[in-house]
């Protein structure tokens, strides 16, 4: 509880890192703000020539059944490899003033969540275009499974970018993690493509759970099972759990190892 009224207290010093990083993300290029919605886009070309042309993959509308999941694990993907490097990056911040130094990840985790809310606009326009069924309980649990995404991902970025201050090879060893964590994620293909003797392995993935919901709603557009979502939660606030302990008990230290 005096975690939360801390935060809360500096509630302003958190919007304002968030307006600095969207507004700085793409400053000094040519497009600027348009490429929160090119990157996403350019990506899901290359997947999809790859998988549709060349390497066939005979699932129906398979530019929609990667969409749907390629833009839920970006920001999940940046929030742990870019997520390492925030506490770093703010050294200067830290060691001159005082302030709880979770507002640091809590701003990036945030700045990056409101940019994939953003390319989530291009994601439903693609979901309408391609004639999928509306269903409006599925979509009623669009924004459930976007806030555990959220913890989620908001667990994993306190973990990694206070153990980083520590251990500086940690935020590039993430990117590769980042990486392969990507393959063991049904993104690229359905989870009943999973051999049976490796589905322990994606069973304790929790990215899985996310991305299986998100495709249920927005690409099949029908309710996750109760089942999903709740596997998701438990995930979620594990996580949080862990990273607000991790941070808590390594950040006293911070000033000194930077």
């Amino acid at each position: 509880m005096r975690l939360i009224k801390e935060l809360y207290a500096y509630r302003e010093m958190i919007a304002n890192l968030v307006r600095k990083d969207l507004r700085g993300r793409y400053k000094g290029s040519v497009l600027g703000f348009l490429w929160t919605f090119i990157n996403p886009l350019l990506q899901l070309l290359v997947y999809t020539m790859v998988f549709s042309i060349i390497m066939r993959s005979g699932i129906d509308k398979y530019y929609l059944f990667l969409f749907v999941a390629l833009i839920p694990w970006i920001f999940f993907s940046s929030c742990i490899s870019v997520g390492a490097t925030v506490i770093l990056a703010e050294k200067n911040l830290i060691t001159k003033i005082y302030f709880p130094r979770e507002v640091i990840p809590i701003a990036y985790v945030t700045s990056s969540f409101v940019n994939m809310l953003y390319c989530f606009v291009v994601v439903i326009a693609v979901v309408l275009i391609s004639g999928v069924p509306l269903n409006l309980m599925a979509w009623l649990c669009l924004p459930v499974i976007m806030v555990v995404e959220y913890v989620m991902a908001l667990g994993m970025a306190l973990i990694v970018s206070s153990i980083s201050v520590y251990f500086r090879d940690l935020q590039y060893i993430m990117g590769i993690l980042a990486m392969a964590w990507q393959f063991l994620t049904p993104v690229m293909y359905p989870i009943d493509a999973v051999p049976a003797n490796i589905m322990p392995i994606f069973i304790l993935n929790p990215m899985t759970p996310v991305i299986v919901a998100y495709r249920e709603i927005l690409y099949y557009g029908r309710v996750p099972e109760i089942l999903t979502l709740g596997h998701a939660l438990l995930f979620g606030l594990v996580l949080l759990a862990a990273g607000v302990l991790i941070f808590g008990r390594l950040k006293r230290h911070f000033a000194e190892e930077l």
